[in-house]
């Protein structure tokens, strides 16, 4: 909008997370199809030996230029030996871009997760994952606009913008360390409960800014995550799950109840459908619907905002679209053989 004086609040927000590295780090309202975005430890907690996600989210749309976002993850479970430890090697791949300055982050983090038997009995495990990687953000300097280009009377984009930034764009080395705890509940082998906690930034990564002199670090991020799925019948059951991540003076409450119901067979069934809903405390309600056709599944959810923006954007918030697939392989060793292996 050139013919108006203004800095866009999505400017404002993007510079001032680029001076002052304290913003809240990239999530999503379904947490539960990007796991290891929060904690490398949950990576390989399915029933199958191989599973690869992505989640699409835009979010704002109704008030500015909405921001972008991509998940894709992917996880291979390989035993040890003839033991019932586990190890289970994947990576996270990133992808954000915002506001009218097109702020843009990638991240390539390689996972590894080691997962060690408990019981001789039943499937219970304890965990530590490492994830760590290389991001790196950049901007599109020429669509910046400032008050410092309005000359009196119209916007000039003739005038300089004031930033004095050498850089357009900067990379760093980012790790989360992470444990989990999981084990199988009663002497039904699908249901399931886990724990988990994970430190997010442990390297602090320094220098977090355009600006070449600045020596900022990276806020370090905690994330407790927890979880349980109980049958309720022969063809039916419930998963809640929930984490509180703290990073800085920001925190944030994620809950979910998802209710699933299997089309077909109730004891190896590949039609089912599960709905149910997010809360994220203080901020947003999100309806979400998921239909899986085993090996894939596709969800959709689509955030009611409840926060104070919730008059200036009418109530609408992000929409995310989730596809999965997951499965067991046709080779020896296959994780499907172990009746004490990681599955949720």
């Amino acid at each position: 909008m050139k013919n108006d004086v203004h800095i866009t609040l999505c400017c404002i927000f993007l510079l001032l997370f680029t001076m002052q590295a304290k913003s809240q780090d990239i999530h999503f309202s379904q947490y539960f199809e990007a796991p290891l975005l929060r904690n490398p430890a949950l990576a390989g907690l399915f029933a199958g030996d191989v599973r690869i996600q992505a989640v699409y989210r835009t979010q704002w749309q109704s008030i500015t230029i909405p921001y972008q976002t991509v998940s894709l993850n992917a996880e291979y479970k390989l035993p040890i030996g003839k033991s019932e430890d586990f190890i289970t090697i994947g990576g996270q791949i990133l992808y954000d871009k915002a506001g009218s300055i097109a702020l843009t982050a990638t991240h390539v983090l390689p996972t590894l997760n080691y997962h060690k038997s408990l019981s001789d009995v039943r499937s219970m495990y304890l965990s530590l994952g490492f994830m760590g990687g290389l991001v790196q953000r950049r901007l599109d300097r020429s669509k910046i606009t400032t008050n410092s280009q309005f000359d009196g009377t119209n916007y000039n984009e003739g005038l300089g913008n004031g930033e004095t930034f050498s850089k357009s764009a900067y990379s760093y080395f980012d790790g989360t360390a992470g444990m989990s705890f999981n084990t199988q509940i009663g002497e039904n082998t699908d249901d399931n409960m886990y724990v988990g906690a994970a430190y997010h930034h442990f390297n602090k990564a320094p220098k977090i800014s355009f600006y070449g002199t600045a020596n900022l670090e990276m806020v370090p991020k905690w994330v407790f995550s927890g979880g349980v799925r109980k049958s309720i019948a022969d063809d039916a059951y419930v998963t809640v799950e929930a984490d509180y991540s703290k990073q800085g003076a920001s925190t944030e409450i994620l809950g979910s109840v998802m209710y699933s119901y299997k089309l077909d067979d109730a004891d190896a069934p590949k039609y089912l459908i599960h709905g149910g809903a997010v809360l994220r405390w203080q901020d947003a309600l999100v309806p979400v619907g998921k239909l899986e056709v085993k090996p894939l599944s596709i969800s959709l959810s689509y955030d009611v905002n409840l926060s104070k923006l919730a008059s200036a954007s009418t109530g609408r918030g992000g929409f995310e679209l989730g596809i999965s697939y997951q499965k067991y392989l046709n080779k020896d060793n296959s994780s499907r053989e172990a009746i004490r292996c990681p599955r949720f």
